[in-house]
């Protein structure tokens, strides 16, 4: 771990907090719906929402539905699917149409993942996902099989690398245009944005954070473009915690 990056200061009220959901506030399971979310985890986003006067939002590469239900009863701002689908504070949810490149490649990769064990792919409507974490031997391929399904459609997909996954997203998407999008909308509008994340779908969202003079804090070893670390999930939800006692 680079010990030259700091842990971040405990959240004042002027700020505004984006979190990462998976590898952030929860561990990262074998499969996406075997993951455990810590019972304490939606009062403390509650608390957390209520110290920051509601500027609190979920930005997240999982759809806004399954969110909602892992996290019940927190039912606060989110963007899911990498921003391609965003709720708003007043809970209005804003949805990107897909395209039809995605619909080609659906059964593409589906093909791809029943004739390889261990893969897997994770159908999320407006967004692919596939899995790899139990066929660590395939990564390349899989990685290859995607990246020529973006580059095949024009310009329509891209892909994005992640742990042990490899997503196919509508362009445009990112958490940064995300990040942005809330900053522009009250509650959070004329805060200083705070975003925490684990993995390579989170670098556009710091560095959008950093641009605008916020704090970008990256979860667990390796490089990144964050100015600040926490050490793992634990770490993330004791200092979430203490800033809900500061």
């Amino acid at each position: 771990m680079n010990a030259s990056l700091s842990a971040p200061q405990v959240l004042q009220r002027h700020q505004a907090l984006f979190l990462d959901f998976d590898g952030t506030l929860v561990e990262i399971a074998a499969t996406p719906d075997s993951v455990e979310v810590p019972p304490e985890l939606p009062q403390l986003l509650r608390a957390l929402s209520d110290r920051l006067d509601g500027a609190l939002a979920l930005v997240s590469g999982r759809p806004i539905d399954e969110l909602t239900r892992l996290l019940a009863p927190f039912a606060g701002a989110m963007a899911g699917q990498h921003g391609l689908e965003r709720r708003r504070s007043d809970g209005d949810v804003l949805r990107c149409a897909a395209p039809p490149a995605l619909d080609r490649i659906r059964p593409v990769l589906a093909g791809f993942a029943e004739r390889h064990s261990g893969v897997r792919l994770e159908d999320k409507g407006n967004s692919l996902a596939l899995h790899y974490r139990q066929a660590p031997s395939l990564s390349a391929t899989c990685c290859d099989v995607v990246r020529h399904a973006a580059l095949a459609s024009g310009g329509a997909l891209k892909a994005i690398d992640g742990k042990m996954v490899i997503e196919l997203l509508v362009q445009p998407s990112g958490k940064g245009g995300a990040i942005a999008a809330f900053l522009a909308e009250p509650p959070f509008r004329g805060r200083v944005a705070v975003f925490v994340g684990d993995d390579i779908g989170d670098e556009d969202g710091f560095a959008v954070v950093d641009r605008l003079g916020g704090t970008s804090v990256h979860v667990g070893a390796g490089a990144t473009a964050a100015r600040h670390r926490l050490a793992d999930v634990a770490d993330v939800l004791a200092w979430l915690a203490r800033s809900v006692a500061g």
